[in-house]
């Protein structure tokens, strides 16, 4: 894993697969994603590298069900007093209560996508109950008032987070970039019409 100073509040930790960021507050910290499972240790590291705590999570902000955001999740809301937050449509595939929608692969995904998964673990996450289900504009309390920005689409309950104060926005996997830097729509869609709509 990689720890990467984007601005002084902002901080990305670059997995191989499954990247999760770390928004940093004096009175606390808010992840946003939760890597594959196994995950936790290291997040958990890269926070003491900062000179904080894991306990100092106060918030986890999951953009979608998928096992590479969601996969740490249960370890790390055990931290202590850490809220979940999730778009309302994910909550019954985060919590376990439903088995999420396959994605609707395009024949030039499906190699990638056979790439991607065969090194993923073989079980489902464990669930994570969520605390906060959330839905389009509502305010989250943390760097200044991040607004919920639905993206449904790559699951049926993606979201975003955009943070007007700071310039920031978390896409998730709705959008994706290639190698040679050029934005793109996300791959893998549930809902690849829908997936158009809320990356445009």
């Amino acid at each position: 894993m990689d720890v990467v100073a984007l601005t002084p509040r902002l901080t990305f930790l670059r997995f191989p697969v499954g990247h999760v960021y770390l928004w940093a507050e004096p009175d606390g910290l808010t992840l946003v994603d939760a890597g594959l499972p196994g995950s936790a240790p290291e997040i958990a590291d890269a926070i003491r590298g900062l000179g904080r705590r894991p306990e100092d999570v106060r918030r986890l902000v999951l953009t979608h069900f998928h096992e590479d955001h969601v996969g740490s999740a249960a370890a790390i809301a055990a931290w202590g007093e850490v809220e979940v937050v999730a778009h309302r449509d994910d909550v019954p595939y985060i919590q376990g209560e439903q088995a999420g929608p396959p994605p609707d692969l395009l024949d030039w995904e499906r190699p990638l996508y056979e790439q991607v998964t065969s090194g993923l673990p073989a079980d489902p996450p464990p669930p994570v109950r969520v605390g906060r289900p959330v839905g389009d504009g509502d305010v989250l309390d943390f760097g200044g008032g991040a607004r919920v920005v639905g993206a449904a689409g790559h699951t049926p309950g993606s979201l975003g987070l955009f943070l007007p104060d700071s310039g920031v926005l978390f896409t998730g996997d709705a959008v994706a970039r290639t190698p040679d830097g050029q934005v793109i729509l996300g791959v893998f869609n549930a809902d690849q019409a829908g997936a158009a709509a809320s990356f445009a």
